[in-house]
């Protein structure tokens, strides 16, 4: 469990915040795991939105109450915790029903969460590279420097490494964007794991059996993305997109991923544009070829 220790938060204020305050962003996709989850529980909770394309999350202020810059941040009776996975099984505890955990199930989903979290930067090149292809994206020197400096740099008292992971993904990315090499690398990831998930919804129609779980919240997210950024989720994987399109029905899901017209429109101008020139996700991961054979 990621909570911080009071050292770690130098936006001292929140210490003294009573009852459940997420910070959070409507398209940040973790954000959008957090705000399913709480509605699925009917948990009231105070918003506090952060603007990340104007990157507050960066700021001194913010930085202060999260030192990673990330999203969401759960803030509870003064308690600060971050990292959305960690969040979701805090709030677990705290408010078992409807349970989103099948009994003795805990070692596993803690485990399985895990696996979907290693898979985030792969799951952000292939979000920035085929649905937020611009250059307003990128963070200059001046902010990275400041959001090197700004903030605590600690979690639960010591030095954190995520925070220097986050500093080199926005360096190599405002250096060269995302390679082919890197979107393939990505895509593959994700193929690998969607294969695995498609094959547990054989004889289930959800990840963990016959009920929704906090699983199929964190998979539902990424799921999403990829199909808006193209992956051929319903040739590669049909029970897969089977069991998305029944999520999707459900208003706990449905309201957290809907897209602004604005954005939707300029997603599909990016795609228009790679279609042009060859270089939609499926042509950059290989996905074209063989696809019957799953090569």
């Amino acid at each position: 469990m990621v909570k911080l220790a009071r050292e770690d938060i130098k936006t001292t204020e929140v210490l003294d915040w009573k009852g459940i305050h997420v910070f959070h962003f409507s398209m940040s996709s973790c954000s959008q795991k957090l705000r399913i989850f709480l509605n699925l529980k009917k948990i009231p909770w105070e918003s506090h939105p952060i603007d990340l394309p104007n990157n507050e999350n960066i700021s001194e202020w913010y930085l202060g109450i999260n030192p990673r810059g990330l999203v969401p941040v759960l803030v509870h009776d003064g308690d600060v915790h971050i990292e959305s996975n960690d969040i979701l099984l805090y709030l677990e505890k705290l408010f078992p029903t409807p349970g989103l955990i099948p009994a003795d199930a805990e070692a596993e989903m803690t485990g399985m969460l895990e696996k979907e979290d290693e898979l985030h930067l792969d799951f952000r090149a292939l979000s920035f590279r085929f649905m937020f292809n611009s250059p307003e994206i990128s963070k200059t020197r001046e902010m990275l420097e400041a959001y090197e400096k700004s903030g605590s740099g600690a979690v639960d008292g010591v030095a954190d490494p995520n925070k220097a992971r986050e500093l080199k993904f926005w360096r190599n990315y405002a250096a060269e964007g995302v390679t082919d090499a890197t979107a393939h690398a990505a895509a593959l990831k994700f193929k690998t794991a969607f294969t695995a998930l498609d094959a547990r919804l054989a004889e289930h129609p959800y990840f963990m059996g016959d009920k929704i779980s906090m699983l199929d919240i964190a998979w539902f997210i990424y799921v999403n993305r990829l199909k808006t950024a193209s992956y051929p989720i319903a040739r590669l994987h049909p029970r897969l997109a089977a069991w998305f399109d029944v999520l999707a029905q459900e208003p706990a899901f449905a309201q957290e991923i809907q897209l602004p017209p604005p954005l939707r429109a300029a997603i599909e101008e990016t795609h228009r544009k790679q279609r042009a020139e060859g270089a939609t996700l499926e042509a950059v991961a290989g996905f074209e070829r063989g696809l019957a054979t799953g090569h």
